[in-house]
């Protein structure tokens, strides 16, 4: 199931266009990446079920967290869902983590799960590394994970 998508800041509208774009990368293309954008982490998997009745395949893919630097120097985190297709990845949807945003952080690191590959479940688990005050020592752990039914939980870390 899509995540709803909400109106999307020039910013990221570019990320979209430059980096998810179906035709193959050129060098010159990260040029137009915009210097904003800090930190970028796909992982994870989802699967849309086959319509019944079509001989098309069930749609599937993966996630991907995006920092995007503001002028005051904290960030805004987008969520997509990204289609993994023939004519190579295209965005099927994108939303702001509110709920991260809210806290104007100050983004550290965003890792995900899992360095080896795609996973053979569904869902998605990342940990944003972020610090509230610019001067802070440490940072905090927030986990951003998305269950099988594609329903995202927003958590401080306990570890």
């Amino acid at each position: 199931m899509p995540l709803p998508i909400p109106s999307l800041t020039l910013i990221s509208a570019a990320l979209v266009a430059v980096l998810l774009a179906g035709a193959p990368a050129r060098a010159e293309d990260i040029d137009a990446l915009p210097s904003s954008v800090t930190f970028v982490t796909s992982t994870g998997y989802w699967e849309d079920a086959a319509e019944v009745g079509t001989a098309q395949p069930p749609r599937k893919g993966y996630y991907k967290l995006v920092a995007i630097r503001q002028a005051d120097r904290t960030a805004k985190i987008f969520l997509q869902q990204i289609a993994s297709t023939d004519d190579g990845p295209i965005v099927v949807s994108s939303v702001e983590v509110e709920e991260l945003t809210q806290l104007k952080p100050f983004v550290t690191d965003i890792r995900p799960e899992s360095s080896s590959g795609v996973t053979n479940q569904p869902g998605m688990f990342a940990t944003v590394y972020l610090k509230t005050e610019s001067q802070a020592k440490e940072a905090e752990s927030w986990t951003v994970m998305i269950d099988d039914l594609g329903e995202m939980i927003v958590e401080k870390a306990t570890n």
